[in-house]
C-alpha cells in the first residue's frame, strides 16, 4: 500500500525568487511517470489553507521560499521538518501576519481529529528577490532548481 503523498510548491510565480517552490513542484511534475500516486500541486497560500490542503494526506514534501533577516545566502537549500520549523524563522509562505503559522495551523488540525500527514518534509531554499515582479528568478536561485528537484525526487523513493 503507497503512502498517499503530497509534493506542494508554495509561492507567488511572478514575485521572482518568490516562484520557486511552485518551479520546482512543476520540474518534479513532469518527472514523474504518468500513472504515479504522488500528488503535486501548487499554491500560493499559508497557514490554516495550507493545512487544509494536507487532509487526507500520509506524507507531504513543501517546497517554499526562505529568507533570513540577517545572514541571507540565496541558492542554500534547507530540508527541515515541523519541528526545525518551530525552532527557527518560517519559511516564506509557512507563516503571514494575518494568518497563523504552519505550525500552528498543523497543532490546531490535530487537535481538531483531522487527517493531516504524520511526515511533512520541507525544502526551504533561502532567496534573493521577492518583491519585484517578474516571472523569472534570480540566478542564484534558478541555479539550484534542478538540485532541489532531485532532493524531492529522492524523497520521493
Amino acid at each position: 500500500m503507497h503512502k498517499k503523498t503530497l509534493v506542494l510548491g508554495l509561492g507567488n510565480p511572478i514575485l521572482t525568487d518568490d516562484g520557486v517552490g511552485v518551479l520546482v513542484a512543476e520540474n518534479v511534475r513532469t518527472r514523474l511517470p504518468k500513472d504515479t500516486h504522488i500528488d503535486v500541486t501548487e499554491v500560493s497560500v499559508g497557514g490554516l489553507t495550507l493545512m487544509e490542503t494536507m487532509i487526507g494526506y500520509d506524507r507531504v514534501i513543501l517546497i517554499d521560499a526562505f529568507q533570513h533577516l540577517e545572514e541571507n545566502s540565496p541558492g542554500v537549500v534547507h530540508r527541515m521538518s515541523l519541528e526545525d520549523l518551530r525552532s527557527i524563522s518560517p519559511t516564506q509562505h509557512s507563516v503571514s501576519p494575518h494568518d497563523a503559522s504552519l505550525v500552528t495551523a498543523m497543532e490546531t488540525g490535530q487537535r481538531m481529529g483531522l487527517p493531516l500527514p504524520d511526515e511533512v518534509t520541507i525544502f526551504a531554499i533561502e532567496v534573493e528577490n521577492v518583491m519585484d515582479f517578474s516571472d523569472q528568478p534570480t540566478p542564484a536561485v534558478a541555479a539550484v532548481i534542478p538540485e532541489v528537484t532531485e532532493a524531492v525526487l529522492a524523497e520521493l523513493n
